[in-house]
C-alpha cells in the first residue's frame, strides 16, 4: 500500500516537473528566437552609409531641393541616398533614429532632412546650401 501511494506520488511530482520542463524549454525556445532576431536585424536593414536625403512626395521644400540638384547636378558630383518618409515606415524609422542622433524630438521634424553622417541639416534652404557648398569644394 505504501509502494502505490509513493508512486502516484512519484507520478505527480513527474507529471509537474514534466509541465514546467516543457514551459522552460518554451520560454528558452521564445528568448533564443527573438535574440536571434535582435542580432541579425542588422543584416536584413543594413544601415546606409554616408549622406541620407530624407524627402516625401508631393514636399514643396522638397521639390525646391529637387529643382537645386537637377540644375546643379548634385548627384554626379556628391554621392547621397535618397529616401522618401512618407509612404514608407522604415524610412521614418531610420529619420527618427537620425534625429534622436542630433538630439531632435523626432515629432517636430520634417522634410527635407538630410542626415550627412555626424549632423542633421533640416529644411530646404540649409539643404540646398550643404549641398552648394559640397559642390564647390570639387
Amino acid at each position: 500500500m505504501k509502494l502505490l501511494k509513493a508512486v502516484k506520488k512519484f507520478s505527480r511530482y513527474f507529471a509537474i516537473f514534466r509541465k514546467k520542463k516543457v514551459l522552460f524549454i518554451t520560454i528558452l525556445a521564445i528568448v533564443v528566437v527573438f535574440g536571434f532576431f535582435l542580432y541579425y536585424r542588422s543584416y536584413l536593414n543594413p544601415p546606409i552609409p554616408g549622406i541620407i536625403l530624407f524627402e516625401g512626395d508631393e514636399c514643396a521644400q522638397c521639390e525646391r531641393v529637387e529643382t537645386y540638384i537637377k540644375n546643379n547636378k548634385v548627384e554626379e558630383k556628391v554621392v547621397f541616398t535618397r529616401l522618401e518618409v512618407f509612404n514608407n515606415n522604415a524610412n521614418i524609422s531610420l529619420l527618427e533614429d537620425k534625429a534622436q542622433k542630433c538630439g531632435l524630438d523626432s515629432s517636430h521634424i520634417g522634410v527635407p532632412f538630410l542626415w550627412d553622417g555626424e549632423h542633421c541639416i533640416i529644411g530646404y534652404i540649409d539643404v540646398i546650401e550643404f549641398f552648394r557648398q559640397k559642390i564647390s569644394k570639387k
